[in-house]
């Protein structure tokens, strides 16, 4: 009897043991299933930082050395069309050594770092969301410095390419309705266009709206303004040179100062940068320039899309212009770029 009471408890261990044994490995294989699927309630922080604004990570004694001044004279170089000497990015360092906690949360970062070979790559949303990581290797500082002067423009793109994604889709969450503008209809296109943006004119082939500066992305005293038309496809080889007289109809038409005789013009002593573009998968051109009100004193940039709607015979036109004195542009006017881009011709 005894005997079997021993068989019976060590038989009962055996089974319980046997059972959690079980129970674990399931547990396991389920811990290690969701990892492989990678479900996950883990949230990346939300990232920090402006618009046209990098953190650049690299050893303090190459920032003060020759790699540093590459970085200063390339991502430094003035953003043409504005009134004000103002840099394509604003950039900021850090050494690798204090590139921890609160600052890998920077939404546009760009890391220098030694490699065998000079070149780069791009990682998202590693430290946060929306993020975005340029990683820059080379040998030495001679390598560092050929491949900011021949690849730093291309680096400059992939950073103000995801802002303009980032602007455009705080401006979707917050978008005007087309409909509610004949001129938009009537032409057949769409923007994403935030709601502050109020109506000045709509006449059915001219759509004006205006955002005073006081909030939003931009900020500052003044107004952004977006003007849209179409006018018809004659000679495809000569839209290019054509702009500039075909802003100075319209703004004598349609946009006039506070007294007769005065109406928006391009501005006569600084001669705007065209550029080849694409708006909606058709053909374009990038205009940066000045404009200034005739017999006034009223001023500011402008940029200029001028799409080629080759399906419908016509030039599809958008322009985005700014007057605020005395302070910076840059960021106001880029705010109507990412506008232009989210275009949409029907």
């Amino acid at each position: 009897m005894e005997q079997f009471l021993i068989n019976y408890s060590t038989t009962k261990t055996i089974k319980t043991t046997m059972k959690n044994l079980l129970t674990l490995l399931a547990l396991t294989f389920f811990i290690v299933s969701c990892k492989n699927n990678k479900k996950t309630d883990f949230v990346l922080p939300t990232s920090s930082g402006n618009t046209n604004k990098i953190l650049v990570v690299m050893k303090s004694n190459q920032w003060l050395g020759k790699s540093g001044d590459e970085i200063r004279t390339v991502f430094g170089e003035h953003q043409v069309g504005l009134p004000q000497p103002e840099t394509l990015l604003s950039v900021s360092q850090v050494d690798p050594s204090g590139f921890k906690t609160f600052m890998r949360n920077d939404k546009a970062i760009l890391i220098m770092q030694e490699g065998d070979k000079e070149q780069i790559s791009v990682t998202k949303n590693k430290y946060a969301a929306p993020q975005t990581i340029v990683l820059a290797t080379a040998k030495n500082e001679e390598g560092f410095v050929n491949l900011i002067r021949n690849r730093g423009k291309e680096i400059i793109k992939i950073f103000k390419d995801e802002d303009i994604k980032f602007i455009q889709n705080i401006f979707k969450k917050e978008r005007l309705n087309d409909e509610l503008f004949k001129t938009l209809e009537n032409i057949g296109v769409s923007f994403d266009i935030p709601e502050r943006y109020c109506l000045v004119d709509d006449t059915g082939d001219f759509l004006w709206l205006r955002q005073h500066l006081k909030s939003g992305i931009a900020r500052g005293d003044g107004s952004n303004n977006i003007i849209v038309y179409s006018v018809p496809l004659e000679d495809e080889t000569k839209v290019a040179d054509n702009i500039t007289a075909v802003r100075d109809t319209i703004g004598k038409k349609y946009i006039p100062g506070s007294k007769e005789g005065m109406y928006m013009i391009t501005e006569k002593a600084y001669t705007p940068y065209t550029y080849d573009a694409e708006i909606d998968g058709k053909k374009a051109f990038e205009t940066r320039g000045k404009w200034e009100v005739k017999n006034d004193f009223m001023a500011g940039p402008f940029i200029n899309y001028t799409v080629i709607d080759k399906k419908n015979n016509r030039l599809v036109v958008f322009e985005g212009f700014t007057y605020a004195p005395s302070i910076n542009k840059r960021d106001f006017i880029f705010e109507l770029e990412a506008i232009a881009k989210s275009m949409k011709i029907k």
